[in-house]
């Protein structure tokens, strides 16, 4: 393996921050190889749905990894109040109607360096938010967003479903 094949540490999440997932919390997870094989390349699991607070964690912890994020694709049919652009640590960031869907936001380093990750819904129990990143950001996931949220939500148990119709 040539030495370009590891990942600079000093780039990487450390290993505990997978383990203060709490309910509601704002959490970024990166896929931590370079090959970015797999079809994501992290998982987000904002507090909200509204983009103008969420959004500013999110890049200013993809900046201190990544470098200067300069766009954001995502379906704004599913957050409130899309501006077409924020200004974050004195970057601007322009923010593109994007049908991902959902589940899914697009972010841009740079001029075409694009990053794919998993929104995790902000009412998802940590659980399955836990679950749902870790698989996420495998570097072998060939499964969609959508399929892995899916997965990843509990179901209710069949007496619940009895007691409700």
């Amino acid at each position: 393996m040539a030495a370009s094949d590891n990942p600079d540490p000093s780039k990487l999440l450390p290993d505990a921050i997978h383990q203060a997932v709490k309910p509601g919390a704002a959490l970024l997870r990166l896929q931590t190889t370079q090959s970015r094989q797999g079809l994501l390349d992290g998982a987000w699991w904002p507090r909200s749905r509204n983009v103008t607070i969420e959004l500013p964690a999110l890049i200013t912890a993809l900046t201190a990894h990544l470098g200067p994020i300069t766009r954001v694709g995502l379906d704004t049919s599913t957050w409130q109040d899309v501006p077409t652009r924020l200004v974050i640590d004195g970057q601007v960031v322009h923010l593109d109607a994007d049908p991902v869907g959902d589940d899914t936001v697009l972010v841009t380093r740079g001029h075409n360096d694009h990053f794919a990750l998993l929104v995790v819904p902000p009412d998802t129990t940590a659980d399955a938010a836990r679950e749902a990143m870790a698989r996420a950001v495998r570097a072998d996931n060939i499964t969609q967003a959508t399929q892995i949220l899916i997965a990843t939500t509990p179901q209710p148990e069949d007496g619940a479903a009895d007691a409700a119709g």
